[in-house]
């Protein structure tokens, strides 16, 4: 170490090197009328920008990814179920359904693509009911959040639909996306287009779309390059909401955006559409300016750069401004120094 160091202050002696050129700083913010937004590099966890991410607010059916976070490790793919009377009791007048009715068979996938791709609240109450019932599906997601760090999260329904008490975050729905994205039967779901689901009475199934506009392409919203998923939601108390992740080139950007205040239900797509772009913009160039490998090469530097006031202070005052730890470390470099100097004089010869 203390070689490293009087290499450090050699350097520092022998006169000023060329400053490396600064990274460039990202592009501004967009502009957006969202309550709550977050922009997250996927693969690092790190925030590149946020709004208000800890604020908590109602999400809609944006909670139905911490439901298949929970509950997609729990239920084998292949397996048949009947549904109930009791499947459907709970489901709420007035929410999203994909149509499961009383009496008919669907395997777990086909529950899960209704809940990915039509939002059906009957297909979460289904497998809700299968996993052992609602309470202990609540408890689970519950738990799901804490371990993951969701700690503004509050589930009261498994379905995301406007229950008193029940809120999340901008930040924890992307923390929430993110661990989703470790389970290859959510990144298959979340970013499937169009499937088909079981009819009641018969062998024969109907064409079900993802809601999500930005994925597929529809109502005047076009679809965006690269988008993987992830899920929408909209009720009347949380307004729109949206949870999107894109690929670019090897970096995948994450999206949350709450509750737009624009008045055009496109708000939602078009403002991450915004921020999407933002990120890929800007992710490599906050980076550099943030954490991880960046930042230890800053510390290195910055141990060079205070090494040469050190040597250029070492013919007085030293001991004065640096201490004597300081002084001591100096004195003890300069054997180093002047053997080198020997050295590079001998071979001159």
């Amino acid at each position: 170490m203390t070689s490293g160091l009087c290499a450090a202050i050699a350097v520092g002696a022998a006169g000023p090197s060329r400053a490396a050129a600064p990274a460039p700083a990202p592009p501004a913010v967009p502009s957006l009328s969202a309550l709550s937004w977050e922009v997250m590099d996927a693969g690092t966890g790190q925030v590149l920008a946020a709004k208000a991410p800890h604020r908590r607010l109602p999400p809609a059916s944006t909670l139905k990814t911490l439901f298949a976070v929970t509950l997609l490790p729990r239920l084998r793919q292949d397996v048949v179920h009947k549904a109930t009377h009791a499947d459907l009791a709970e489901v709420a007048e007035g929410s999203s359904l994909v149509g499961v009715d009383e009496g008919n068979r669907y395997t777990v996938a086909d529950l899960w693509r209704g809940v990915f791709l039509s939002s059906g609240n009957d297909a979460v109450h289904t497998l809700a009911q299968m996993n052992g019932g609602l309470s202990r599906t609540l408890a689970q997601m519950q738990a799901t959040a804490r371990r993951i760090g969701a700690r503004d999260t509050q589930v009261r329904s498994p379905d995301g639909f406007d229950t008193a008490g029940q809120f999340s975050s901008a930040h924890d729905l992307a923390l929430i996306a993110r661990e989703g994205f470790k389970n290859p039967d959510f990144r298959r779901y979340m970013g499937t287009k169009w499937a088909r689901f079981p009819a009641s009475g018969g062998p024969d199934a109907y064409g079900i779309q993802n809601t999500n506009r930005l994925l597929v392409g529809s109502h005047g919203v076009a679809p965006y390059p690269g988008l993987i998923g992830v899920k929408n939601g909209y009720t009347s108390r949380a307004g729109s909401t949206l949870v999107t992740a894109a690929t670019h080139k090897g970096r995948t950007v994450l999206v949350t955006v709450m509750n737009p205040q624009e008045e055009s239900f496109n708000a939602v797509y078009e403002e991450s559409r915004a921020l999407l772009d933002w990120g890929f913009v800007a992710a490599p160039l906050r980076l550099v300016h943030g954490a991880g490998p960046q930042r230890a090469a800053a510390r290195k530097r910055a141990v060079v750069a205070a090494a040469a006031p050190v040597a250029a202070d070492a013919g007085g005052g030293l001991s004065r401004h640096l201490g004597a730890a300081a002084a001591l470390l100096v004195l003890s470099c300069v054997p180093v120094l002047v053997r080198k100097r020997l050295r590079k004089r001998r071979s001159a010869r």
